[in-house]
C-alpha cells in the first residue's frame, strides 16, 4: 500500500489522547497514523505552557499542519474553566439580548482557544432549545425559534473570525427533539422533514457558507429521512441534505464516534466506513488509541479494496488540505497575557449572571407551556 494513501487516511482522523503528556506508546501511533488533527479534554490540559508544549509537540510528530481541536461552549462544556476561568453559557450571553455581547462571547472564546494553541473550537451549538431535549442540552441551547439560534450564532461566529479560529456549527440536523444523551444511546427523534427543514435545519442553512465545520449528530431521525440510521452515518444527511441541497461547502465532521449514540448501532470499523461513504470528512474518536488505530486500519483495508472509497478518502484530502489552518502555535504565553484574559471573562461573566435568572425562569416557563399543548 502506497505510503500517500496511508498518508491520506490518517488525515481523517481527529484524535484523543490520554493525559498531560505523550507516552511513549502514544508517539509510535502519532508517527504511523499521523492524525489531521487532534482533541484535547480537561483530562489533558494543566496549565497553560504544558498545553502549548503538548500541541507542539504532537503536531510536529503528525506533520506540522493540523487541526488542534477542543469544546469550548462556555457553560456546561467548558474545558478551560479551572485553567482560566468560567465561561458563561451560550444561554446565559443570549439572555442579554445583545448582538454585541454574543460577538464577544465568541471572541473570549477564540482568545482563551489562541493562547493555549488551539486553532478549532466545536461551537456554537445550533440545536433548537426544544422541552423534548431540555433536561440533555439545557443551557447549552439558546432558543426554541430558528431565527435567534441563527443571530447568536452569527455574532458568535463574528468573534471567532475576528481572532482567525474555526469553528463548527454542530449537531445537524439537530437534537432539539431527542430526549436521549446520544454519549449513551441514540436518540430518535420524530420531527417531520417539513418541520425540520423549516425549523431545525434552518441555523445551518443561514449560516452554512460561515461555518468552517459542521458536526452530525448520531441521533436517528424516524419520520424525516429515507434511512433509519444514524446521521452521523447516512448518506441521505450528509450528502444528499447538508451537502447537495443545503449546499454546504466546508468540511463534515462526525460527532466522538466513541459515543454510544453510535457503538449501540455499529461496530467502531463498520461506522468509520461507513461515516466516510457517507460523505463525513473529519472522524472524531477521542479517548481509546485501540480505537484509533482499528478505525485507522479499518479505512486503510476498505481503501485497499475499492476505488470508490479511495476516491471518498482524496476527495476529503482536498477538502481539508484547503481548509487547514497554518503551523504557527503561540510562543509561552506571558502571565500578563493569562490574567488580563482572565479578568476580562470574569467582568463579561459577572454581567450576564442577572439577566440570565429572569431569563431562565420566563423560558422554563414558555417551555412548559409549549409542553402542555
Amino acid at each position: 500500500m502506497s505510503e500517500s494513501l496511508r498518508r491520506q487516511v490518517g488525515r481523517l482522523l481527529i484524535a484523543g489522547l490520554e493525559g498531560p503528556v505523550l507516552t511513549a506508546t502514544e508517539r509510535a501511533w502519532l508517527k504511523l497514523v499521523r492524525p489531521g488533527g487532534v482533541i484535547l479534554f480537561r483530562r489533558n490540559i494543566e496549565t497553560v505552557e504544558q498545553t502549548v508544549a503538548l500541541l507542539r509537540e504532537v503536531s510536529e510528530i503528525a506533520g506540522g499542519s493540523i487541526f488542534r481541536c477542543v469544546d469550548l461552549e462556555g457553560g456546561l462544556v467548558d474545558r478551560l474553566r479551572d485553567l482560566i476561568a468560567p465561561m458563561p453559557s451560550a444561554a446565559a450571553v443570549f439572555a442579554m439580548g445583545k448582538p454585541a455581547f454574543y460577538k464577544q462571547h465568541g471572541r473570549l472564546i477564540a482568545q482563551e482557544a489562541k493562547l493555549l494553541g488551539f486553532n478549532t473550537v466545536f461551537a456554537p451549538v445550533l440545536d433548537l432549545a426544544l422541552p423534548e431535549s431540555s433536561a440533555v442540552m439545557r443551557t447549552r441551547v439558546v432558543s426554541a425559534r430558528a431565527e435567534e439560534v441563527t443571530a447568536y450564532a452569527s455574532s458568535f461566529l463574528e468573534g471567532f473570525e475576528a481572532e482567525e479560529i474555526l469553528g463548527c456549527g454542530k449537531h445537524f440536523p439537530g437534537l432539539g427533539g431527542g430526549d436521549l444523551d446520544s454519549h449513551q444511546a441514540t436518540p430518535v427523534i420524530g420531527r417531520s422533514w417539513e418541520t425540520m427543514w423549516k425549523e431545525d435545519m434552518a441555523p445551518f442553512r443561514a449560516l452554512a457558507g460561515r461555518l468552517p465545520m459542521v458536526m452530525v449528530s448520531h441521533a436517528v431521525y424516524a419520520q424525516a429521512a429515507k434511512e433509519r440510521k444514524p446521521a452521523s452515518i447516512s448518506e441521505f444527511w450528509i450528502s444528499e441534505v447538508l451537502r447537495r441541497k443545503i449546499k454546504y461547502p466546508g468540511l463534515i465532521v462526525s460527532d466522538d464516534m466513541e459515543m454510544g449514540g453510535i457503538l449501540t448501532q455499529k461496530s467502531m470499523e463498520d461506522a468509520v466506513v461507513e461515516a466516510v461513504f457517507a460523505g463525513t470528512n473529519l472522524i472524531e474518536i477521542c479517548k481509546d488509541p485501540v480505537l484509533v488505530l482499528t478505525s485507522y486500519e479499518a479505512l486503510l483495508a476498505r481503501a485497499e479494496k475499492s476505488a470508490a472509497f479511495r476516491q471518498k478518502i482524496m476527495s476529503s484530502c482536498r477538502r481539508i488540505s484547503k481548509a487547514m489552518p497554518g503551523k504557527s502555535l503561540p510562543m509561552r504565553p506571558g502571565r500578563v497575557q493569562v490574567s488580563r484574559l482572565q479578568e476580562k471573562i470574569k467582568v463579561f461573566s459577572a454581567i450576564n449572571i442577572t439577566s440570565f435568572s429572569s431569563f431562565a425562569s420566563v423560558r422554563d416557563c414558555n417551555m412548559g407551556k409549549i409542553s402542555n399543548k
